[in-house]
């Protein structure tokens, strides 16, 4: 984690560090980390220019500091979602739809931070950030379905790897979407469709398929 810079003496802050970090966010949603100037984080945050600079460093240093914030407020619901003590299923629609509110929140900008707007950022401590929170999402949904594989929800050979990525790609699919306006109904519904989807048999493979369809066509079950 990024560390706070040496508190300057003088008076007592008067504003919450928290909460001009959670307005930070709203800044780089609405001009893109590109678009943001130090007055705009002045005039968003409600911090003075001499408190911005001492406390909290470079734009680059707040919006590193708000991806670390944002993520690890975000993936403690996620987590609480996955884990939650239900079935397998019922527990990934959950992961799901809890996708579709956060990208959907009343009050926020739609979609998510770190799928939304620091993909564009063109720096290389961003991306390893994002790097390594995509591995911990993909890591997280495993450990779920070896759960599930160990209570006998799934078979052994359940393509574990595979699917976690497969999981994540669906969370961003929804995410984007989201921020493109679509409506929370209908991404809600289709999260629903999607857990359903991950569980689908492993198809089998060219020759297999060829094999069926040749059968197929002559009357018969593949």
């Amino acid at each position: 984690m990024i560390q706070n810079a040496a508190r300057p003496r003088g008076r007592p802050r008067s504003f919450n560090e928290s909460a001009a970090l959670e307005k930070a966010i709203q800044v780089f949603w609405l001009k893109g980390y590109d678009g943001v100037t130090i007055d705009d984080l002045v005039a968003g945050m409600g911090v003075g220019r001499p408190s911005l600079y001492s406390i909290f460093g470079s734009k680059r240093r707040i919006f590193l500091r708000v991806l670390h914030a944002y993520a690890e407020r975000k993936g403690a619901l996620a987590e609480k979602a996955l884990l939650s003590p239900q079935a397998l299923r019922d527990s990934l629609a959950s992961f799901l739809r809890y996708a579709v509110t956060s990208a959907t929140e009343k009050g926020s900008a739609s979609g998510c931070l770190l799928m939304c707007v620091a993909p564009l950022v063109n720096d290389a401590e961003v991306r390893q950030f994002l790097q390594n929170a995509a591995a911990a999402t993909v890591a997280l949904v495993e450990r779920r379905f070896q759960c599930g594989i160990s209570a006998g929800e799934i078979p052994s050979d359940f393509p574990v790897a595979a699917r976690a990525s497969q999981v994540l790609d669906l969370t961003r699919g929804l995410t984007m979407r989201a921020q493109m306006g679509t409506s929370r109904r209908t991404l809600l519904k289709d999260a629903e469709e999607a857990a359903d989807l991950v569980f689908l048999p492993r198809r089998r493979n060219a020759a297999s398929r060829l094999t069926g369809k040749e059968t197929s066509k002559r009357g018969r079950l593949p």
